[in-house]
């Protein structure tokens, strides 16, 4: 049984508001049936991320982290408006991140990244998250390598934006080994180049439910991390990097 800090997860409660994004409205997930899919896994905590379908409502979030309990955090939406104390207030929940959903919507537009980044990070230590096409960075690039926390969800999805990838990963940006269903690039391949040059860069998650994904999480995408990297080095990837980025652990 693998030990895992589940670094991207998706809980979806219809008993919260859900919006309807690009005509698609997902299925219920819900804190049991996360739990019920992980049980093979030895999940030590993870990362509750809020979709481009959750807008920028908090209610399902707080709610998950108070069900999950323990290790788990939280990675919000939110409008650059907001105030310190609802930052704050999040914070306390067990809010750890601000998430940019450039893939899909939902959140604030990325325009505001600079100023929002520095601000939760100054107030509350949170990371910024980006759901975006690594093809893509080259125009933000500059303000990412200078912002004090970065993620990047699901490898970057392509292989055409990698080197790039690759580059900031070497300047300090780190990034989810996530999506294996739904990027267009070899993720092995990407997982031995990213941990070359960075080897705290990257986070393991199971991405669950997979909503859209062309192929849901498995737990072979588990076993290829393993299979692609040294144990040791696998560990690191799949709870040690994320227990140190999101708990100082």
């Amino acid at each position: 049984m693998a030990t895992v800090f589940d670094a991207h997860l998706h809980i979806i409660d219809p008993r919260f508001p859900l919006i309807e994004n690009q005509g698609f409205l997902p299925e219920p997930f819900t804190c049991e049936d996360y739990l019920d899919r992980v049980q093979p896994l030895k999940v030590t905590g993870g990362a509750v991320v809020s979709g481009s379908f959750q807008g920028y409502d908090q209610t399902y979030l707080t709610d998950s982290l108070q069900k999950l309990g323990g290790n788990f955090v939280g990675v919000t939406q939110l409008p650059h408006d907001t105030s310190d104390e609802e930052i704050l207030r999040l914070h306390d929940c067990g809010v750890k991140a601000i998430r940019f959903n450039v893939r899909r919507g939902g959140s604030e537009d990325i325009s505001r990244l600079d100023y929002f980044a520095r601000r939760v990070h100054e107030l509350a230590g949170w990371h910024a998250e980006l759901y975006i096409d690594s093809a893509a960075l080259p125009e933000i690039a500059d303000t990412l390598v200078n912002l004090p926390a970065v993620s990047i969800d699901h490898l970057g999805l392509s292989q055409e934006g990698l080197p790039k990838l690759l580059s900031l990963v070497d300047k300090g940006v780190r990034v989810k080994a996530t999506g294996f269903g739904r990027v267009e690039l070899d993720p092995a391949q990407a997982i031995r180049s990213i941990y070359s040059v960075n080897p705290d860069a990257l986070m393991f998650g199971t991405d669950l439910p997979s909503t859209r994904a062309k192929r849901p999480y498995d737990h072979s995408d588990l076993e290829l991390i393993y299979n692609t990297l040294e144990e040791d080095q696998a560990e690191k990837v799949v709870y040690k990097n994320a227990m140190k980025w999101y708990l100082n652990m």
